[in-house]
């Protein structure tokens, strides 16, 4: 028997949980066809990989990101790719580009996802062709895909276009019977198409950028139970995910998100089955440190009561970075708010130096009660660039007390009014407990996942979030107090997920698609934690929050081709489509193994 490639002498992990074992992998026609033992015969054979001292495992399942601008225009997606993703769920938070045109997606994205709204609105118009979900989904396998591509679609982006930006942000105005039924035609029409389900948010401070809607929250926040009835009755008979983002700011809408994902025949009231629903996000969150617990706690509850019903989670610190008073997390309060209102450097100076401003931004500060993301506290907040090189490392509370006892938050904006953008800051919101991200990491509530990758360029992506959670079992295992096997915490990053929303991928077995990458496990170190930046060459090389992990991961192949190799992408990425779009309950072609089946112990696709 001939092959593609080998991959010889590696740890494998199949993606479902089991034992890894050492084996010869041989992939043909971009699908693993033989699991041995016994080392493969490499005659004919035009690549053979040593994988000595190293694991192959499936390649990762990212399912939040928003890379639904980015991927139009540089469709490799390597940040990801470099870190062992090789499928990637676009269209989260309710926003996505399906119906859409440039202008509406700026003003969707560009202040939300901290994407400059010109070149939204410069790579959608040039990218857009289709006018349906199916004609999206053949744009995207026209394009010289890296990783493979799944998706939501996103409420807003539907709502936007039935009833127009403008009468989709106001709170007196409905869709008409005709716009739902609009809105539901485009539901099913995607769902057919292939999507996973659909994505909605009730986020009251994700805001629109633009002029015409300016600070209005999503149109998905404003829609009423009746519109969202008939989009989950679709979703619930055609069992796809609901992915949702509950206020914050009304913990009940928590409750009902995780109340509606219950089956009515789980309880005796009919056949009506679970709701498949996502929940953004489980956060163990510095200001309100409970309610993690909380979190737990009711996912447990619903799905013992016959609920399908997850948490996102992100398994590494929640740290964000900003530059001058650009962070999103600054909407949830009204000082805040209106500072990004702003779009012109002056007004907003102008405002900074108002006393009544500061005395607003004083009190909300001061203000630790009631649901929040933000914990508030300026002395929990490190300068990390700056022009004035003395308050590099120190935080904004401790410039106040050398400066003569200044609240801290006129130490934070004379700093933003002195150096504009160019004074950097860094602090960490949530999962800043390592205990607590162990049992977030166990609990079968919880999906492992929630990157945002391809947003907020210049201040919170995690792209490598995977590699990190590897590295926080293993870093146990050495220590002597292990809190999971590797094995599921492989499983939890592929495997699982890929289950979940019904998609192909995840795994490595006998007659599985060949995504994988190698990982050297001694490599899992502090590194993971670092950060660098690199331009962003459709986005007119704007500086972007990037890792960069290339000795961890050294080798990364999509469909049987290695696209990525020792830090750089190869001659395949860009030269040929390697993913493609993967087709919700769509199993992809299995090559049928010619060579005798492996041994009972040795898992395969079913």
């Amino acid at each position: 028997m001939t092959f593609d490639t080998i991959i010889t002498g590696g740890l494998w992990f199949d993606g479902t949980g089991a034992a890894p074992a050492r084996r010869d992998l041989g992939i043909r026609d971009g699908h693993v066809v033989e699991v041995s033992v016994e080392p493969l015969d490499p005659t004919g054979c035009p690549e053979v990989i040593d994988a000595a001292g190293r694991w192959v495992l499936p390649g990762m399942v990212d399912i939040h990101t928003h890379y639904d601008v980015e991927v139009l225009q540089d469709p490799h997606l390597p940040e990801s790719l470099r870190h062992g993703v090789t499928t990637i769920l676009l269209g989260s938070c309710s926003l996505s580009t399906v119906h859409v045109g440039g202008v509406d997606a700026g003003d969707l994205f560009g202040r939300v996802e901290a994407i400059p709204r010109q070149h939204v609105i410069r790579s959608v118009e040039e990218a857009k062709t289709w006018s349906s979900a199916q004609e999206y989904v053949a744009a995207l396998e026209s394009l010289p895909l890296g990783p493979h591509l799944a998706a939501f679609i996103g409420h807003s982006d539907m709502r936007t276009a039935t009833m127009g930006l403008d009468r989709a942000t106001r709170k007196n105005v409905k869709p008409s019977r005709g716009e739902q039924s609009r809105m539901e035609s485009m539901l099913t029409e995607a769902l057919d198409a292939g999507f996973v389900g659909m994505s909605a948010q009730q986020l009251l401070f994700d805001k629109l950028d633009g002029d015409a809607c300016r600070s209005r929250t999503l149109p998905s926040t404003y829609a009423k139970w009746r519109e969202m009835r008939g989009l989950r009755r679709i979703l619930r008979s055609r069992e796809r995910a609901l992915q949702a983002g509950p206020d914050a700011s009304h913990p009940h809408t928590i409750v009902t998100q995780a109340l509606g994902s219950i089956g009515l025949g789980s309880i005796g009231l009919g056949k009506n089955k679970p709701l498949k629903t996502s929940l953004l996000s489980a956060a163990d969150i510095k200001a309100i440190p409970f309610i993690i617990h909380l979190m737990r706690l009711l996912a447990a509850v619903v799905n013992r009561a016959g609920a399908d019903f997850r948490w996102q989670h992100l398994p590494v610190p929640f740290e964000v970075y900003a530059d001058g008073i650009d962070l999103v997390i600054f909407e949830e309060f009204g000082s805040g708010a209106a500072a990004l209102h702003l779009q012109e450097k002056m007004a907003r100076d102008e405002l900074m130096r108002d006393e009544d401003y500061r005395r607003r931004f004083r009190k909300d500060y001061d203000s630790k009660y009631g649901p929040r993301v933000w914990h508030r506290d300026f002395f929990d907040a490190e300068i990390v660039e700056c022009p004035d090189a003395s308050v590099i490392g120190q935080s904004f509370g401790q410039v106040g007390v050398e400066r003569g006892g200044l609240h801290p938050v006129d130490a934070y904006l004379d700093l933003v009014l002195e150096h504009g953008t160019a004074l950097r800051w860094r602090t960490t919101i949530s999962n800043h407990r390592p205990e607590i991200l162990k049992k977030m990491a166990r609990s079968p509530g919880v999906q492992m996942g929630f990157s945002d990758a391809g947003a907020h360029l210049r201040n919170m992506a995690f792209y490598n979030f995977g590699l990190r959670l590897l590295k926080h079992v293993r870093d146990a295992e050495q220590a002597g107090r292990p809190f999971m096997p590797m094995e599921r915490a492989v499983h939890r990053l592929t495997g699982e997920l890929a289950d979940w929303y019904g998609i192909d991928a995840g795994h490595l077995r006998l007659g599985d698609r060949a995504d994988l990458f190698l990982l050297d496990p001694t490599r899992l170190d502090d590194s993971l934690t670092e950060y660098a930046e690199a331009p962003v060459a459709q986005y007119d090389g704007l500086s972007r929050m990037v890792n960069r992990n290339d000795a961890t991961v050294p080798l990364v192949m999509v469909g049987g081709r290695v696209v990525w190799r020792d830090g750089d992408a190869t001659d395949v990425l860009g030269r040929e489509r390697t993913g493609r779009f993967l087709r919700a309950g769509e199993k992809a072609p299995a090559v049928r193994p010619s060579a005798p089946a492996v041994s009972p112990a040795v898992a395969t696709a079913p």
